[in-house]
């Protein structure tokens, strides 16, 4: 028996359960609803399922049958809480691509989702200073001067840096952002008073676009195309929330601090 063939002995309700946990990561990983039915239908066909697959905003439900003998199951999943990360999101459409070439069997695939749930984060300071350089360049893409760049990097620095602490405890991620744009904007503020370089306000209004949930945004029009309607939705809404948050929070510093804003 090859292992092709003892994969396909494994049963449905075993099968189910790890395309459904695949299917959560990919979910909570930040990959569109697109990818996600080709990733999960091309492990299902490899392995000789059938495969109905429903996306919503915080859940997944997958069913999963064999055609030959009738036998199907149907698996509810919570979405991953692991964060958009590029890097588990190509791991796993790599892995599902091995499946369906034959170049992995199903247990070592299960080895290997494994392993992938297990992908460490980016590097904390390599993430935080290139956070704070891009930020700081897209200050030089709106016109911004020397000074007003190092501003927004300092800026950008320090609020990532509290973004950072505050989500590795857990704290409420709106609550998150609106700690962090307050802070990053009052530092850049600090520009405007006391009028340092030529483009002080350039600072001020650069110095929170490190928070623009760009991701969800794009996911949410992906969707929008592929018509996952719910799933476009949830996603555009999740951004809009973190959107007027992190503008609640410019717009708190600004007032506190005594600028007019109007």
């Amino acid at each position: 028996m090859t292992d092709s063939d003892r994969d396909m002995a494994f049963s449905v309700s075993e099968s189910g359960e790890f395309l459904a946990e695949y299917t959560a990561w990919l979910w909570g990983c930040g990959a569109t609803a697109i990818r996600i039915e080709k990733n999960v239908g091309r492990i299902a066909r490899a392995l000789g399922f059938d495969m109905d697959l429903t996306l919503l905003p915080h859940h997944i439900e997958l069913g999963l049958g064999k055609p030959d003998t009738g036998e199907r199951i149907v698996i509810i999943r919570k979405v991953a809480q692991c964060g958009v990360s590029f890097d588990i999101n190509a791991r796993l459409s790599r892995l599902s691509w091995e499946i369906a070439d034959g170049k992995v069997g199903f247990a070592e695939a299960k080895k290997r989702f494994g392993r992938i749930m297990k992908t460490p984060p980016t590097g904390r300071w390599e993430v935080l200073v290139l956070a704070s350089l891009a930020n700081a360049s897209f200050c030089r893409l709106f016109g911004g001067d020397p000074i007003a760049m190092a501003v927004v990097f300092i800026a950008t620095f320090a609020g990532f840096y509290l973004k950072q602490l505050m989500l590795g405890s857990h704290i409420d991620v709106r609550v998150a952002f609106f700690c962090c744009s307050f802070f990053s904007s009052a530092i850049s503020v600090g520009a405007e008073i006391f009028r340092w370089g030529e483009t002080p306000e350039i600072a001020v209004a650069t110095s929170v676009l490190y928070l623009i949930p760009g991701v969800p945004y794009l996911n949410a029009a992906s969707d929008l195309i592929d018509r996952h309607y719910l799933c476009a939705f949830g996603r555009f809404c999740d951004a809009c929330v973190l959107t007027a948050v992190l503008s609640a929070g410019l717009a708190s510093a600004l007032l506190l601090l005594g600028m007019d804003i109007f």
